[in-house]
């Protein structure tokens, strides 16, 4: 199965509270509703081996397909009015496509 993980800090002026309740009340079920995604994950980062956290939430999309996806979902109007106001309240956004293997 596809993967989309997103590895992302919140913005300065973005609490985890306030994150958590966006999630719970809108981002997470708007993911979830698209056709291509399974299923979603959000986990927050809370402890390092290292003692360094460079992300302190990543996020797992699993998708039918990644094609599906980016060239479908991705680019409705209800996804990109989502990126106009979750866009904000991240920084160091980074994203990555994989398959799962196992």
């Amino acid at each position: 199965m596809a993967k989309k993980i997103i590895l992302y800090n919140l913005a300065e002026n973005v609490t985890d509270e306030e994150f958590k309740d966006y999630v719970t009340n809108e981002k997470g079920p708007l993911i979830e509703s698209l056709p291509s995604v399974k299923k979603y994950e959000l986990v927050k980062i809370t402890g390092a081996e290292t003692g360094k956290i460079p992300y302190k939430y990543v996020g797992i999309v699993h998708v039918t397909s990644l094609d599906e996806f980016n060239q479908k979902d991705a680019t409705t109007q209800k996804y990109q009015d989502f990126l106009t106001k979750f866009k904000p309240m991240v920084s160091d956004f980074h994203s990555l496509f994989g398959e799962e293997i196992y």
